[in-house]
């Protein structure tokens, strides 16, 4: 079997690259990789040779077909957009299922006339299904003749394992919906992502009702609740593995929220008083500022079909640019509730439903902005008249990718609105993105008239700390501009016309919260010793000189990780050893005197850096990462050792090295800082700590604490390599829980290998800022917990109360408990105030 193939231009006409065709789904490149051409010619031409596979619309509506080529690739080949909807009318399939063909043979004859005043464009896309298996060194450009010009090079990466046949008969299945609350639009995002996966067509079906499997927005009109009996169908060349997957995505679990449950019933009116949802709990006085619906002001009548449909393409493109960086950056502040609310609005941009009802709108003639508008309210009325709670508080999200696509097409209408110092924004609901881009500092509260606690922006708010009250009903929108109102969302209630004394005793309450911080602020600096005398480290999570100083000020012994990725990602190229030196520089002078640990870099599984070209892997967590990537790329790793061994002085320096599963690794690393320590002349040595990340560095802890200074544990992946439970897969985040057992007796282990040789173990993960994991750590013999800067003296204070030798004793009897539910549950019987 050959490994390259070329393929022949299926038509004359220009080619056009894949990502400037203006549908989604082929843009998007959710059906594989490849190349379009804009058709002069009537007749489809083989463009290599092969079997022709099952594919439904040869057969049906004669558009599409796939050739199963000679080298394992499966080229589909799709004649126009939304062509299906033709049902055949202007073409002639001169090919059957199962037929050889050869290279530049006839297989469709197309009607261009017909079709093109029919279709909203000609544009043919060549796409490989299984792309995955193959690079593509060369893509044609410019004017190409049919049967002759090259059009595109496929090489396969290795050994090709076609699929059983790029069609198939209909397959179907039924599964139990797992997600909490039913298929709201995360579980339909996740949905929606199984399906993309494949090629074939999916679709879920309940109570005789059918919606595409790659529509989010169908997906919850079915208003599928938790437990629901559902059919799924698939149907294409990869049928089975589709209809797996989607049934495995349907029966995951997924919980309805990202933070801690809240009540979702509303408190009882209050004579005076506005009642509502206790979404984020605290307390705040502030003068309302109302956030009035957004209305834009749209033309109804469209400038032209492809004006207008090039202008939402366009749209659509830049807002989700946008929101994918918003991504991006949440996940680079940790901000993991942000992110995957943000994930949920991308499924919804791209969904097929609405673009389809936009480009309906469209082509009767009506603007793009008045098209895609007119498609969201009317999926906003299907979810808010389903009677579902969950999924009528899903209308702000779709409302909100209607404000940022319209700002996309016609821009902002007006400015921001003007806050207070201490603003309590009041809305009908509010936007996740409204609530984001406004200063935190002027944001004292929340009050809507609608949403609820399992919300996105309640999600978001207990996340930001901002106190919010939902479900008021009618009387939050009779709130007056610039009123000033007091917000107990612990209590469920607001109070609009608050006296004197209702002031006077808010603000003795918020003044008693806030001393108790500054209290614990106070004592920050001061060392956190338990209350029989053992000293424990605090330190901070950083990545730059400013996160160091914000550590600083806050209290912190040390640095525990310096996340070197920051001067890697989001650029063209490798930063110089110069920039690098700088950098770590600059975090020591930052500390004032204290030690840092600055980790090695960690990139690949979940962290990307383009310029390194690492290879597609089928499982990232398990692949290239850590220092596998650093021994992989040797002189990017000698690189950052050399700028890392030039920060002065080198006795507060401590190297971290991630992803150590064996003393091998660490002794060949050990071994190269100690070769180019000698070629630049240096007296001394920085300490060198292993981070225990996967379960055969816990396990063999006393052989690593032979050879390393300290041991420090990243609890986040040995969380997810102990329990097989990946981290980024959002169905699995409420089991991924690091006071599981079998966790907590590889800490153990740890800590006694490290005893051993009278080595340190330390926690760097997200488990040293679990108020209820702390006095678990200090009870197995943790020495140094390093948390996030605003964590330091919370956790400072939380350390002082607490005594060493009953937290050990304690300790020793969770290992003993079955489940991460049952030690949490002990935890909170031990030590009540945590």
């Amino acid at each position: 079997m050959t490994t390259t193939l070329e393929l022949l231009a299926p038509f004359s006409g220009p080619a056009i690259a894949l990502d400037r065709v203006p549908d989604p789904v082929f843009a998007g490149r959710m059906m594989g990789d490849g190349l379009a051409i804009d058709p002069l010619s009537p007749t489809l031409l083989a463009p290599c040779s092969g079997a022709v596979a099952q594919l439904a619309q040869l057969a049906r509506t004669g558009h599409a077909l796939t050739i199963a080529a000679d080298n394992g690739a499966e080229v589909l080949i799709h004649i126009g957009i939304d062509t299906v909807k033709l049902e055949g009318r202007g073409f002639r399939p001169l090919v059957a299922v199962g037929d050889r063909v050869q290279a530049g043979q006839p297989l469709i004859e197309v009607d261009l006339d017909a079709v093109a005043r029919q279709a909203p464009s000609l544009q043919t896309m060549v796409v490989i299904a299984n792309s995955d298996q193959f690079s593509f060194p060369r893509r044609a450009e410019g004017l190409l003749e049919a049967g002759r010009s090259h059009f595109l090079t496929l090489a396969a990466r290795e050994a090709v394992s076609p699929r059983e046949s790029a069609g198939g008969p209909e397959r179907r299945g039924e599964a139990t919906v797992r997600h909490e609350g039913g298929l709201h639009a995360r579980p339909s995002a996740l949905v929606q992502q199984a399906a993309k996966r494949h090629a074939a067509e999916v679709s879920i079906e309940l109570s005789g009702k059918r919606a595409n499997a790659r529509s989010v927005v169908a997906l919850m009109g079915l208003g599928v609740a938790e437990g629901d009996r559902v059919a799924v169908i698939a149907s294409g060349h990869d049928a089975d593995a589709a209809l797996a997957a989607v049934i495995e995505a349907l029966q995951t679990r997924s919980e309805a929220g990202h933070a801690a449950a809240v009540p979702a019933e509303a408190r009882e009116p209050v004579a005076g008083y506005l009642a509502g949802v206790a979404a984020a709990p605290g307390l705040a006085i502030g003068r309302v500022v109302r956030l009035d619906a957004f209305e834009m002001p749209l033309p109804e009548q469209g400038g032209g079909i492809a004006e207008e449909r090039a202008a939402l393409t366009s749209a659509l493109a830049r807002v989700r640019g946008a929101i994918s960086s918003g991504i991006d950056a949440a996940l680079r502040r940790g901000a993991t509730a942000e992110s995957d609310i943000f994930a949920a609005h991308l499924a919804l941009l791209d969904d097929p439903e609405l673009l389809s009802a936009a480009e309906a709108d469209i082509d009767a003639g009506r603007g793009a902005g008045f098209g895609f508008r007119r498609a969201v309210r009317a999926q906003c009325a299907i979810l808010a008249g389903l009677g579902n709670q969950l999924l009528a508080e899903r209308v702000a999200d779709l409302k909100d990718i209607e404000r940022q696509v319209l700002v996309a097409l016609y821009g902002e209408p007006e400015q921001g609105p003007e806050l207070f110092d201490a603003s309590i924004l009041a809305a009908e609901d509010l936007a996740p993105s409204e609530l984001t881009r406004l200063p935190r500092g002027k944001v004292a509260g929340i009050i809507t008239a609608a949403g609820g606690a399992s919300g996105h922006v309640a999600i978001l708010a207990r996340a930001l700390g901002i106190p919010a009250l939902v479900a008021c009903g009618p009387s939050a929108l009779a709130l007056e501009q610039g009123q000033t109102l007091v917000l107990d969302a612990r209590a469920g209630l607001a109070n609009p016309q608050p006296s004197a004394a209702d002031l006077a005793a808010a603000r003795a309450e918020i003044d008693k919260l806030e001393a108790k911080r500054r209290a614990m602020q106070a004592s920050a600096n001061a060392p956190a010793i338990t209350v029989d005398g053992v000293a424990i480290e605090v330190a901070v999570n950083i990545a730059n000189a400013d996160d160091a100083r914000e550590g600083v000020a806050h209290g912190a012994d040390a640095v525990g990780l310096l996340r070197t990725e920051f001067l890697f990602i989001d650029r063209r190229d490798a930063p110089t050893e110069a920039e690098q030196t700088e950098a770590y520089q600059a975090v020591l002078d930052a500390l004032d005197g204290r030690n840092a640990i600055i980790r090695t870099l960690d990139v690949g599984g979940d962290k990307e850096v383009p310029y390194l070209q690492l290879p597609p892997e089928p499982n990232p967590a398990l692949g290239l990462r850590g220092i596998r990537t650093g021994f992989a790329y040797p002189d990017m790793l000698d690189t950052q050792l050399r700028a890392l061994l030039a920060v002065k002085p080198l006795s507060r320096l401590r190297i971290l090295v991630p992803m150590i599963a064996d003393v091998g690794e660490l002794i060949r690393l050990r071994e190269r800082i100690e070769q180019l320590a000698g070629a630049m002349n240096l007296a001394e040595r920085p300490q060198l700590g292993v981070m225990v990340e996967v379960p055969s560095a816990a396990l063999l802890a006393d052989q690593l604490a032979r050879h390393a200074d300290f041991l420090s544990i990243g609890s986040n992946d040995l969380t997810q390599y102990t329990l097989a439970m990946d981290r980024c897969n959002a169905t699995l985040a409420s089991r991924i829980d690091s006071m599981h057992p079998g966790l907590l007796r590889l800490i153990a282990i740890t800590v006694e290998g490290a005893k051993k040789h009278g080595k340190w173990v330390g926690v760097c993960g997200a488990m040293a800022s679990d108020p209820q994991a702390v006095p678990v750590l200090i009870g197995l013999g943790v020495a140094e917990l390093s948390v996030s800067p605003r964590l330091v003296p919370e956790v400072k204070s939380l350390v002082r109360g607490l005594s060493r030798r009953h937290c050990e004793e304690e300790a020793l009897r969770l290992l003993a408990l079955g489940s991460p539910q049952a030690v949490r549950g002990r935890v909170t019987e031990l030590w009540p105030g945590v």
